[in-house]
């Protein structure tokens, strides 16, 4: 059963943490398949979406589908009132003070280090804004 329910949080997780960088993302994946003809315009279009307010409809979408998630999985496991909640208060709080902060390492990891040597070993023009050059 803790397998089981390691796994579910797991898929929840990391779709949360790829839907959070879906600004980046779609360049990186252009790229990758129309080559190099194909980088100014995937470093405008992420430059696009990454500074706009779209980034933060992604992680409102992402933050949402935590919570529909987290709910989702108490129930699947028999606490669906309040009452219930009080009673696994600490399992609660810490499944979902441990599902949030897995979520923000991935996503950080994800975003700001995979997909940035990604896309600079693609060719896109990324390395100048770089963490590590900051």
């Amino acid at each position: 059963m803790e397998e089981e329910s390691i796994t579910g949080l797991a898929s929840l997780v990391g779709l949360s943490a790829i839907i959070s960088s879906l600004c980046c993302l779609p360049s990186v994946i252009w790229v990758l398949f129309a080559g190099s003809s194909a980088i100014v315009a995937a470093d405008s279009l992420s430059n696009d979406l990454y500074y706009s307010s779209f980034r933060y409809l992604l992680y409102s979408i992402s933050i949402m589908m935590l919570i529909i998630g987290l709910i989702i999985y108490f129930r699947n496991r028999g606490i669906c009132t309040l009452d219930d909640a009080k009673k696994n208060q600490r399992r609660v709080i810490n499944t979902i003070l441990g599902t949030f902060t897995i979520t923000l390492i991935v996503y950080l990891i994800w975003n700001y280090l995979i997909l940035e040597i990604l896309g600079i070993g693609l060719g896109l023009p990324w390395e100048d804004s770089a963490f590590w050059n900051n």
